[in-house]
């Protein structure tokens, strides 16, 4: 966990609790929200705090202001070339985002650049507005394809488009992004906290918090995994849900025409 006070740390990630929900906010709006050291502490800590809260059973985070991350702060950037690998290692991996069991839901407001669109990346379903605008800005900076994106972005729009997103870092404003598979749902600026809000508060109301933590795992191996693999993977996944109290509640609300109550999850971190 991050030993930056949780005073500290609201003040760069506010977060609101919408039921099962927690809307977290980056909030650094002078700065179109761009990433810093401070930034990721208090993201990365807060995250971590609610991966481990049972009563917290799917996340939103979208940014305030214009932007929603517009990468890294170039003031911390310029310094770079100076710095040691001791100083540009952190405390969490990069990917931490995706390591959480809980649904994470991105609101895309405004520009996700670079580093800010790796952070959408690893949010397991994207919302955005036609505000929204996308761009990888690595090849404009003398960078590289940094954490993981060169993975993730082909396997969400294709090689093809991966490589002309990559290699030219143009702008993808957010109906692009719906064309071309980078979100799953394209809203009205004005509608666009309130639907990623409802489409989590959905998740935590009518899903099981194991189904979905287990998903999420099998959704990630299976990316490398060969089909036979998967099936057998699945096979005792399917058998081991059919042992637990999830699969007879998830039954008995459906023949009864009642929401189901699943059991919290159990989380340790």
């Amino acid at each position: 966990m991050t030993d930056r006070p949780a005073a500290q740390r609201e003040e760069l990630v506010l977060a609101e609790r919408h039921g099962g929900v927690l809307l977290l906010t980056l909030h650094r709006p002078e700065r179109l929200n761009a990433w810093t050291n401070a930034l990721e502490d208090a993201y990365y800590g807060t995250l971590l705090e609610a991966d481990a809260d049972p009563d917290v059973r799917a996340i939103v985070v979208t940014g305030a202001g214009r932007g929603f991350c517009a990468g890294a702060d170039m003031d911390d950037l310029a310094g770079v070339g100076e710095a040691t690998d001791e100083q540009i290692d952190r405390p969490h991996p990069r990917h931490l985002p995706l390591t959480l069991r809980t649904p994470l839901v991105a609101a895309v407001n405004g520009a996700a650049a670079g580093l800010g669109m790796v952070e959408a990346l690893y949010a397991d379903v994207r919302f955005a507005s036609p505000r929204a605008v996308f761009l990888t800005a690595f090849a404009q900076r003398g960078l590289v394809a940094e954490y993981g994106m060169a993975w993730l972005l082909p396997r969400l729009v294709g090689h093809g488009r991966a490589s002309d997103l990559l290699l030219s870092g143009r702008r993808v404003d957010g109906e692009e992004a719906a064309r071309i598979g980078l979100v799953e749902h394209l809203v009205p600026a004005d509608e666009l906290v309130e639907r990623a809000v409802a489409y989590a508060q959905g998740l935590a109301a009518s899903c099981s918090p194991w189904s979905m933590a287990t998903i999420k795992t099998q959704l990630l191996l299976d990316a490398e995994r060969g089909f036979a693999e998967s099936v057998r993977s699945a096979d005792t996944l399917m058998r081991e849900s059919f042992r637990g109290s999830d699969v007879a509640e998830g039954v008995a609300s459906f023949t009864e025409r009642r929401p189901p109550v699943f059991a919290p999850l159990t989380k340790e971190i």
